[in-house]
């Protein structure tokens, strides 16, 4: 396992950096379908091809969610598997704290409260 206070080697940087560009259009993919995907469940929905989780319709949009996600766990497997989970799951967690900071309306109810 890697310890968390040494340097990232080349390979795992850019799996962290490519797992963060995903969830970031995640996030974008999410808000444009009305999507709260941070609450629970709702990721194993849309992964089941439930579209009753959208706010709005947007097929198209919702499809690319879908990929994206499947992708998203391509990657983190990936991270698991070349450098345990322990790691995998301490990105992964790092990764959802910047998307609740940047798009604080992805959980909770719908539509957000005006600020």
């Amino acid at each position: 396992m890697t310890d968390p206070k040494e340097p990232l080697d080349p390979s795992t940087a850019r799996l962290i950096d490519s797992l963060e560009d995903i969830d970031t259009e995640i996030a974008r993919l999410a808000l444009l379908c009305q999507v709260r995907i941070l609450d629970p469940g709702v990721v194993e929905r849309v992964v089941r091809n439930d579209a009753s989780v959208c706010g709005t319709s947007n097929p198209v949009a919702f499809e690319k969610l879908r990929g994206l996600l499947a992708l998203h766990f391509g990657v983190r497997d990936s991270m698991a598997d070349a450098h345990g989970q322990a790691l995998a799951s301490r990105v992964e967690q790092q990764v959802i704290d910047r998307l609740r900071a940047r798009f604080p309306t992805l959980a909770g109810a719908w539509p957000p409260a005006a600020r």
